[in-house]
């Protein structure tokens, strides 16, 4: 039995629509940077993020290129990659699935960022670099399971990649970089400790999700899972239209994400709304905005409307305005919904305000073409 067919179809998990939603977006614009899910054990979150990964098309790349080079983006290789295109060697090109990459509990620093041998370094350069988990996410899926058992400075380390898109190793005095370009997902249980605060704002998009407590989703859950034990090749043929269905649409997305536009009231209404949730960075201005145009894209839209912006801000405030450690994640999106509203009722009556003086003079204007007429007819 093959790996493949051992992975639950992502058009087949029931219920958890958000943390399917988050995922997605992520794929579509992975500029949002990443979304973390919270929850219990048992709630589906890693199966979602396995089954993301096989939903995705095939990606191109070098052969033998231990960065995962894209062939079309002759500006990302790595130095490797751009030495033999120099020596005017031809690259080798394959096609890989797109894989989910883990970093475990206990991981080292160089495990994960790569490590350098300093005396080959000064004759060598990226050659002296033995590639760590940084290298082999470039282009894929990185997920951190309990991220908030992981060491601060890894995490750092994590989210400086995926914000720049590079990788940097330093040690004494000699520096190498490398392509790291991934989706970043982290899952936690809330429960085995939080966050910290200056963490949480670097992660786009938050998720809460909790056991099915619906009886007839819990059913079909229970029957999906028995199908697949049973015959995993044969439940995966029976959504394997959904998948492709599903493949199709994330494709186009990607394809017109960059083309996707926003009415100027609707940038006024995401600032306001930050503002009357008093968030303190200006990330969470900017990671509504690229959600936004990625719920649009996903719907095969090219411009963003009101509900598209409603639906960015549930998914990047709820880190970002409330303290979830705290508060019950229900009643933290009333305070998004409630300061939506307020935001939404200040550009109306802006705008009603603006348009009065315009009727005044219309009406002006009419009164005055009566005046003449009347005083023609005199």
């Amino acid at each position: 039995m093959t790996v493949r067919s051992r992975i639950f179809p992502f058009s087949a998990i029931v219920a958890q629509d958000q943390m399917k939603l988050a995922l997605i977006l992520n794929v579509i614009n992975p500029l949002i940077g990443g979304v973390l899910i919270r929850g219990e054990r048992g709630t589906g979150k890693s199966t979602a993020v396995r089954a993301l990964a096989k939903l995705l098309p095939k990606m191109k790349t070098i052969k033998g290129c231990p960065f995962n080079c894209d062939p079309d983006n002759k500006e990302t290789l790595c130095t490797l990659c751009k030495e033999k295109l120099d020596n005017g060697e031809e690259l080798e090109i394959e096609e890989r699935e797109m894989r989910v990459v883990e970093i475990p509990l206990g991981v080292t620093e160089d495990r994960v960022v790569g490590s350098l041998d300093i005396e080959c370094a000064i004759r060598e350069g990226i050659r002296a670099l033995e590639p760590g988990v940084l290298a082999a996410a470039n282009r894929n899926i990185l997920y951190v399971d309990e991220i908030n058992l992981l060491s601060d400075h890894i995490i750092d380390d994590l989210l400086d990649a995926a914000a720049m898109g590079v990788n940097t190793i330093e040690r004494e005095g000699i520096s190498v970089t490398h392509p790291s370009k991934f989706i970043l997902v982290g899952s936690m249980n809330p429960e085995e400790g939080e966050l910290r605060p200056q963490i949480l704002d670097r992660l786009g998009l938050t998720v809460d999700v909790v056991t099915v407590d619906d009886f007839n989703e819990r059913l079909e859950i229970l029957k999906r899972v028995n199908e697949f034990d049973m015959d995993p090749t044969t439940f995966r043929e029976k959504f394997a239209d959904a998948e492709e269905e599903l493949r199709a649409r994330i494709t186009n997305a990607k394809e017109i994400v960059d083309k996707v536009t926003i009415p100027p009231k609707l940038m006024e209404l995401i600032v306001r709304l930050c503002m009357e949730l008093q968030v303190e960075t200006h990330r969470g201005e900017i990671t509504i905005l690229r959600c936004a145009k990625a719920l649009a894209a996903l719907a095969g839209r090219l411009v963003v409307n009101k509900e598209d912006v409603e639906k960015a801000a549930m998914l990047a405030l709820m880190h970002r305005v409330g303290n979830l450690a705290i508060q019950k994640p229900e009643d933290i999106m009333k305070q998004i919904q409630s300061a939506l509203d307020k935001a939404m009722e200040a550009i109306e009556s802006e705008s009603a305000e603006e348009s009065a003086p315009q009727e005044s003079t219309e009406s002006e204007e009419s009164d005055k073409k009566k005046m003449k007429a009347m005083q023609k007819s005199l």
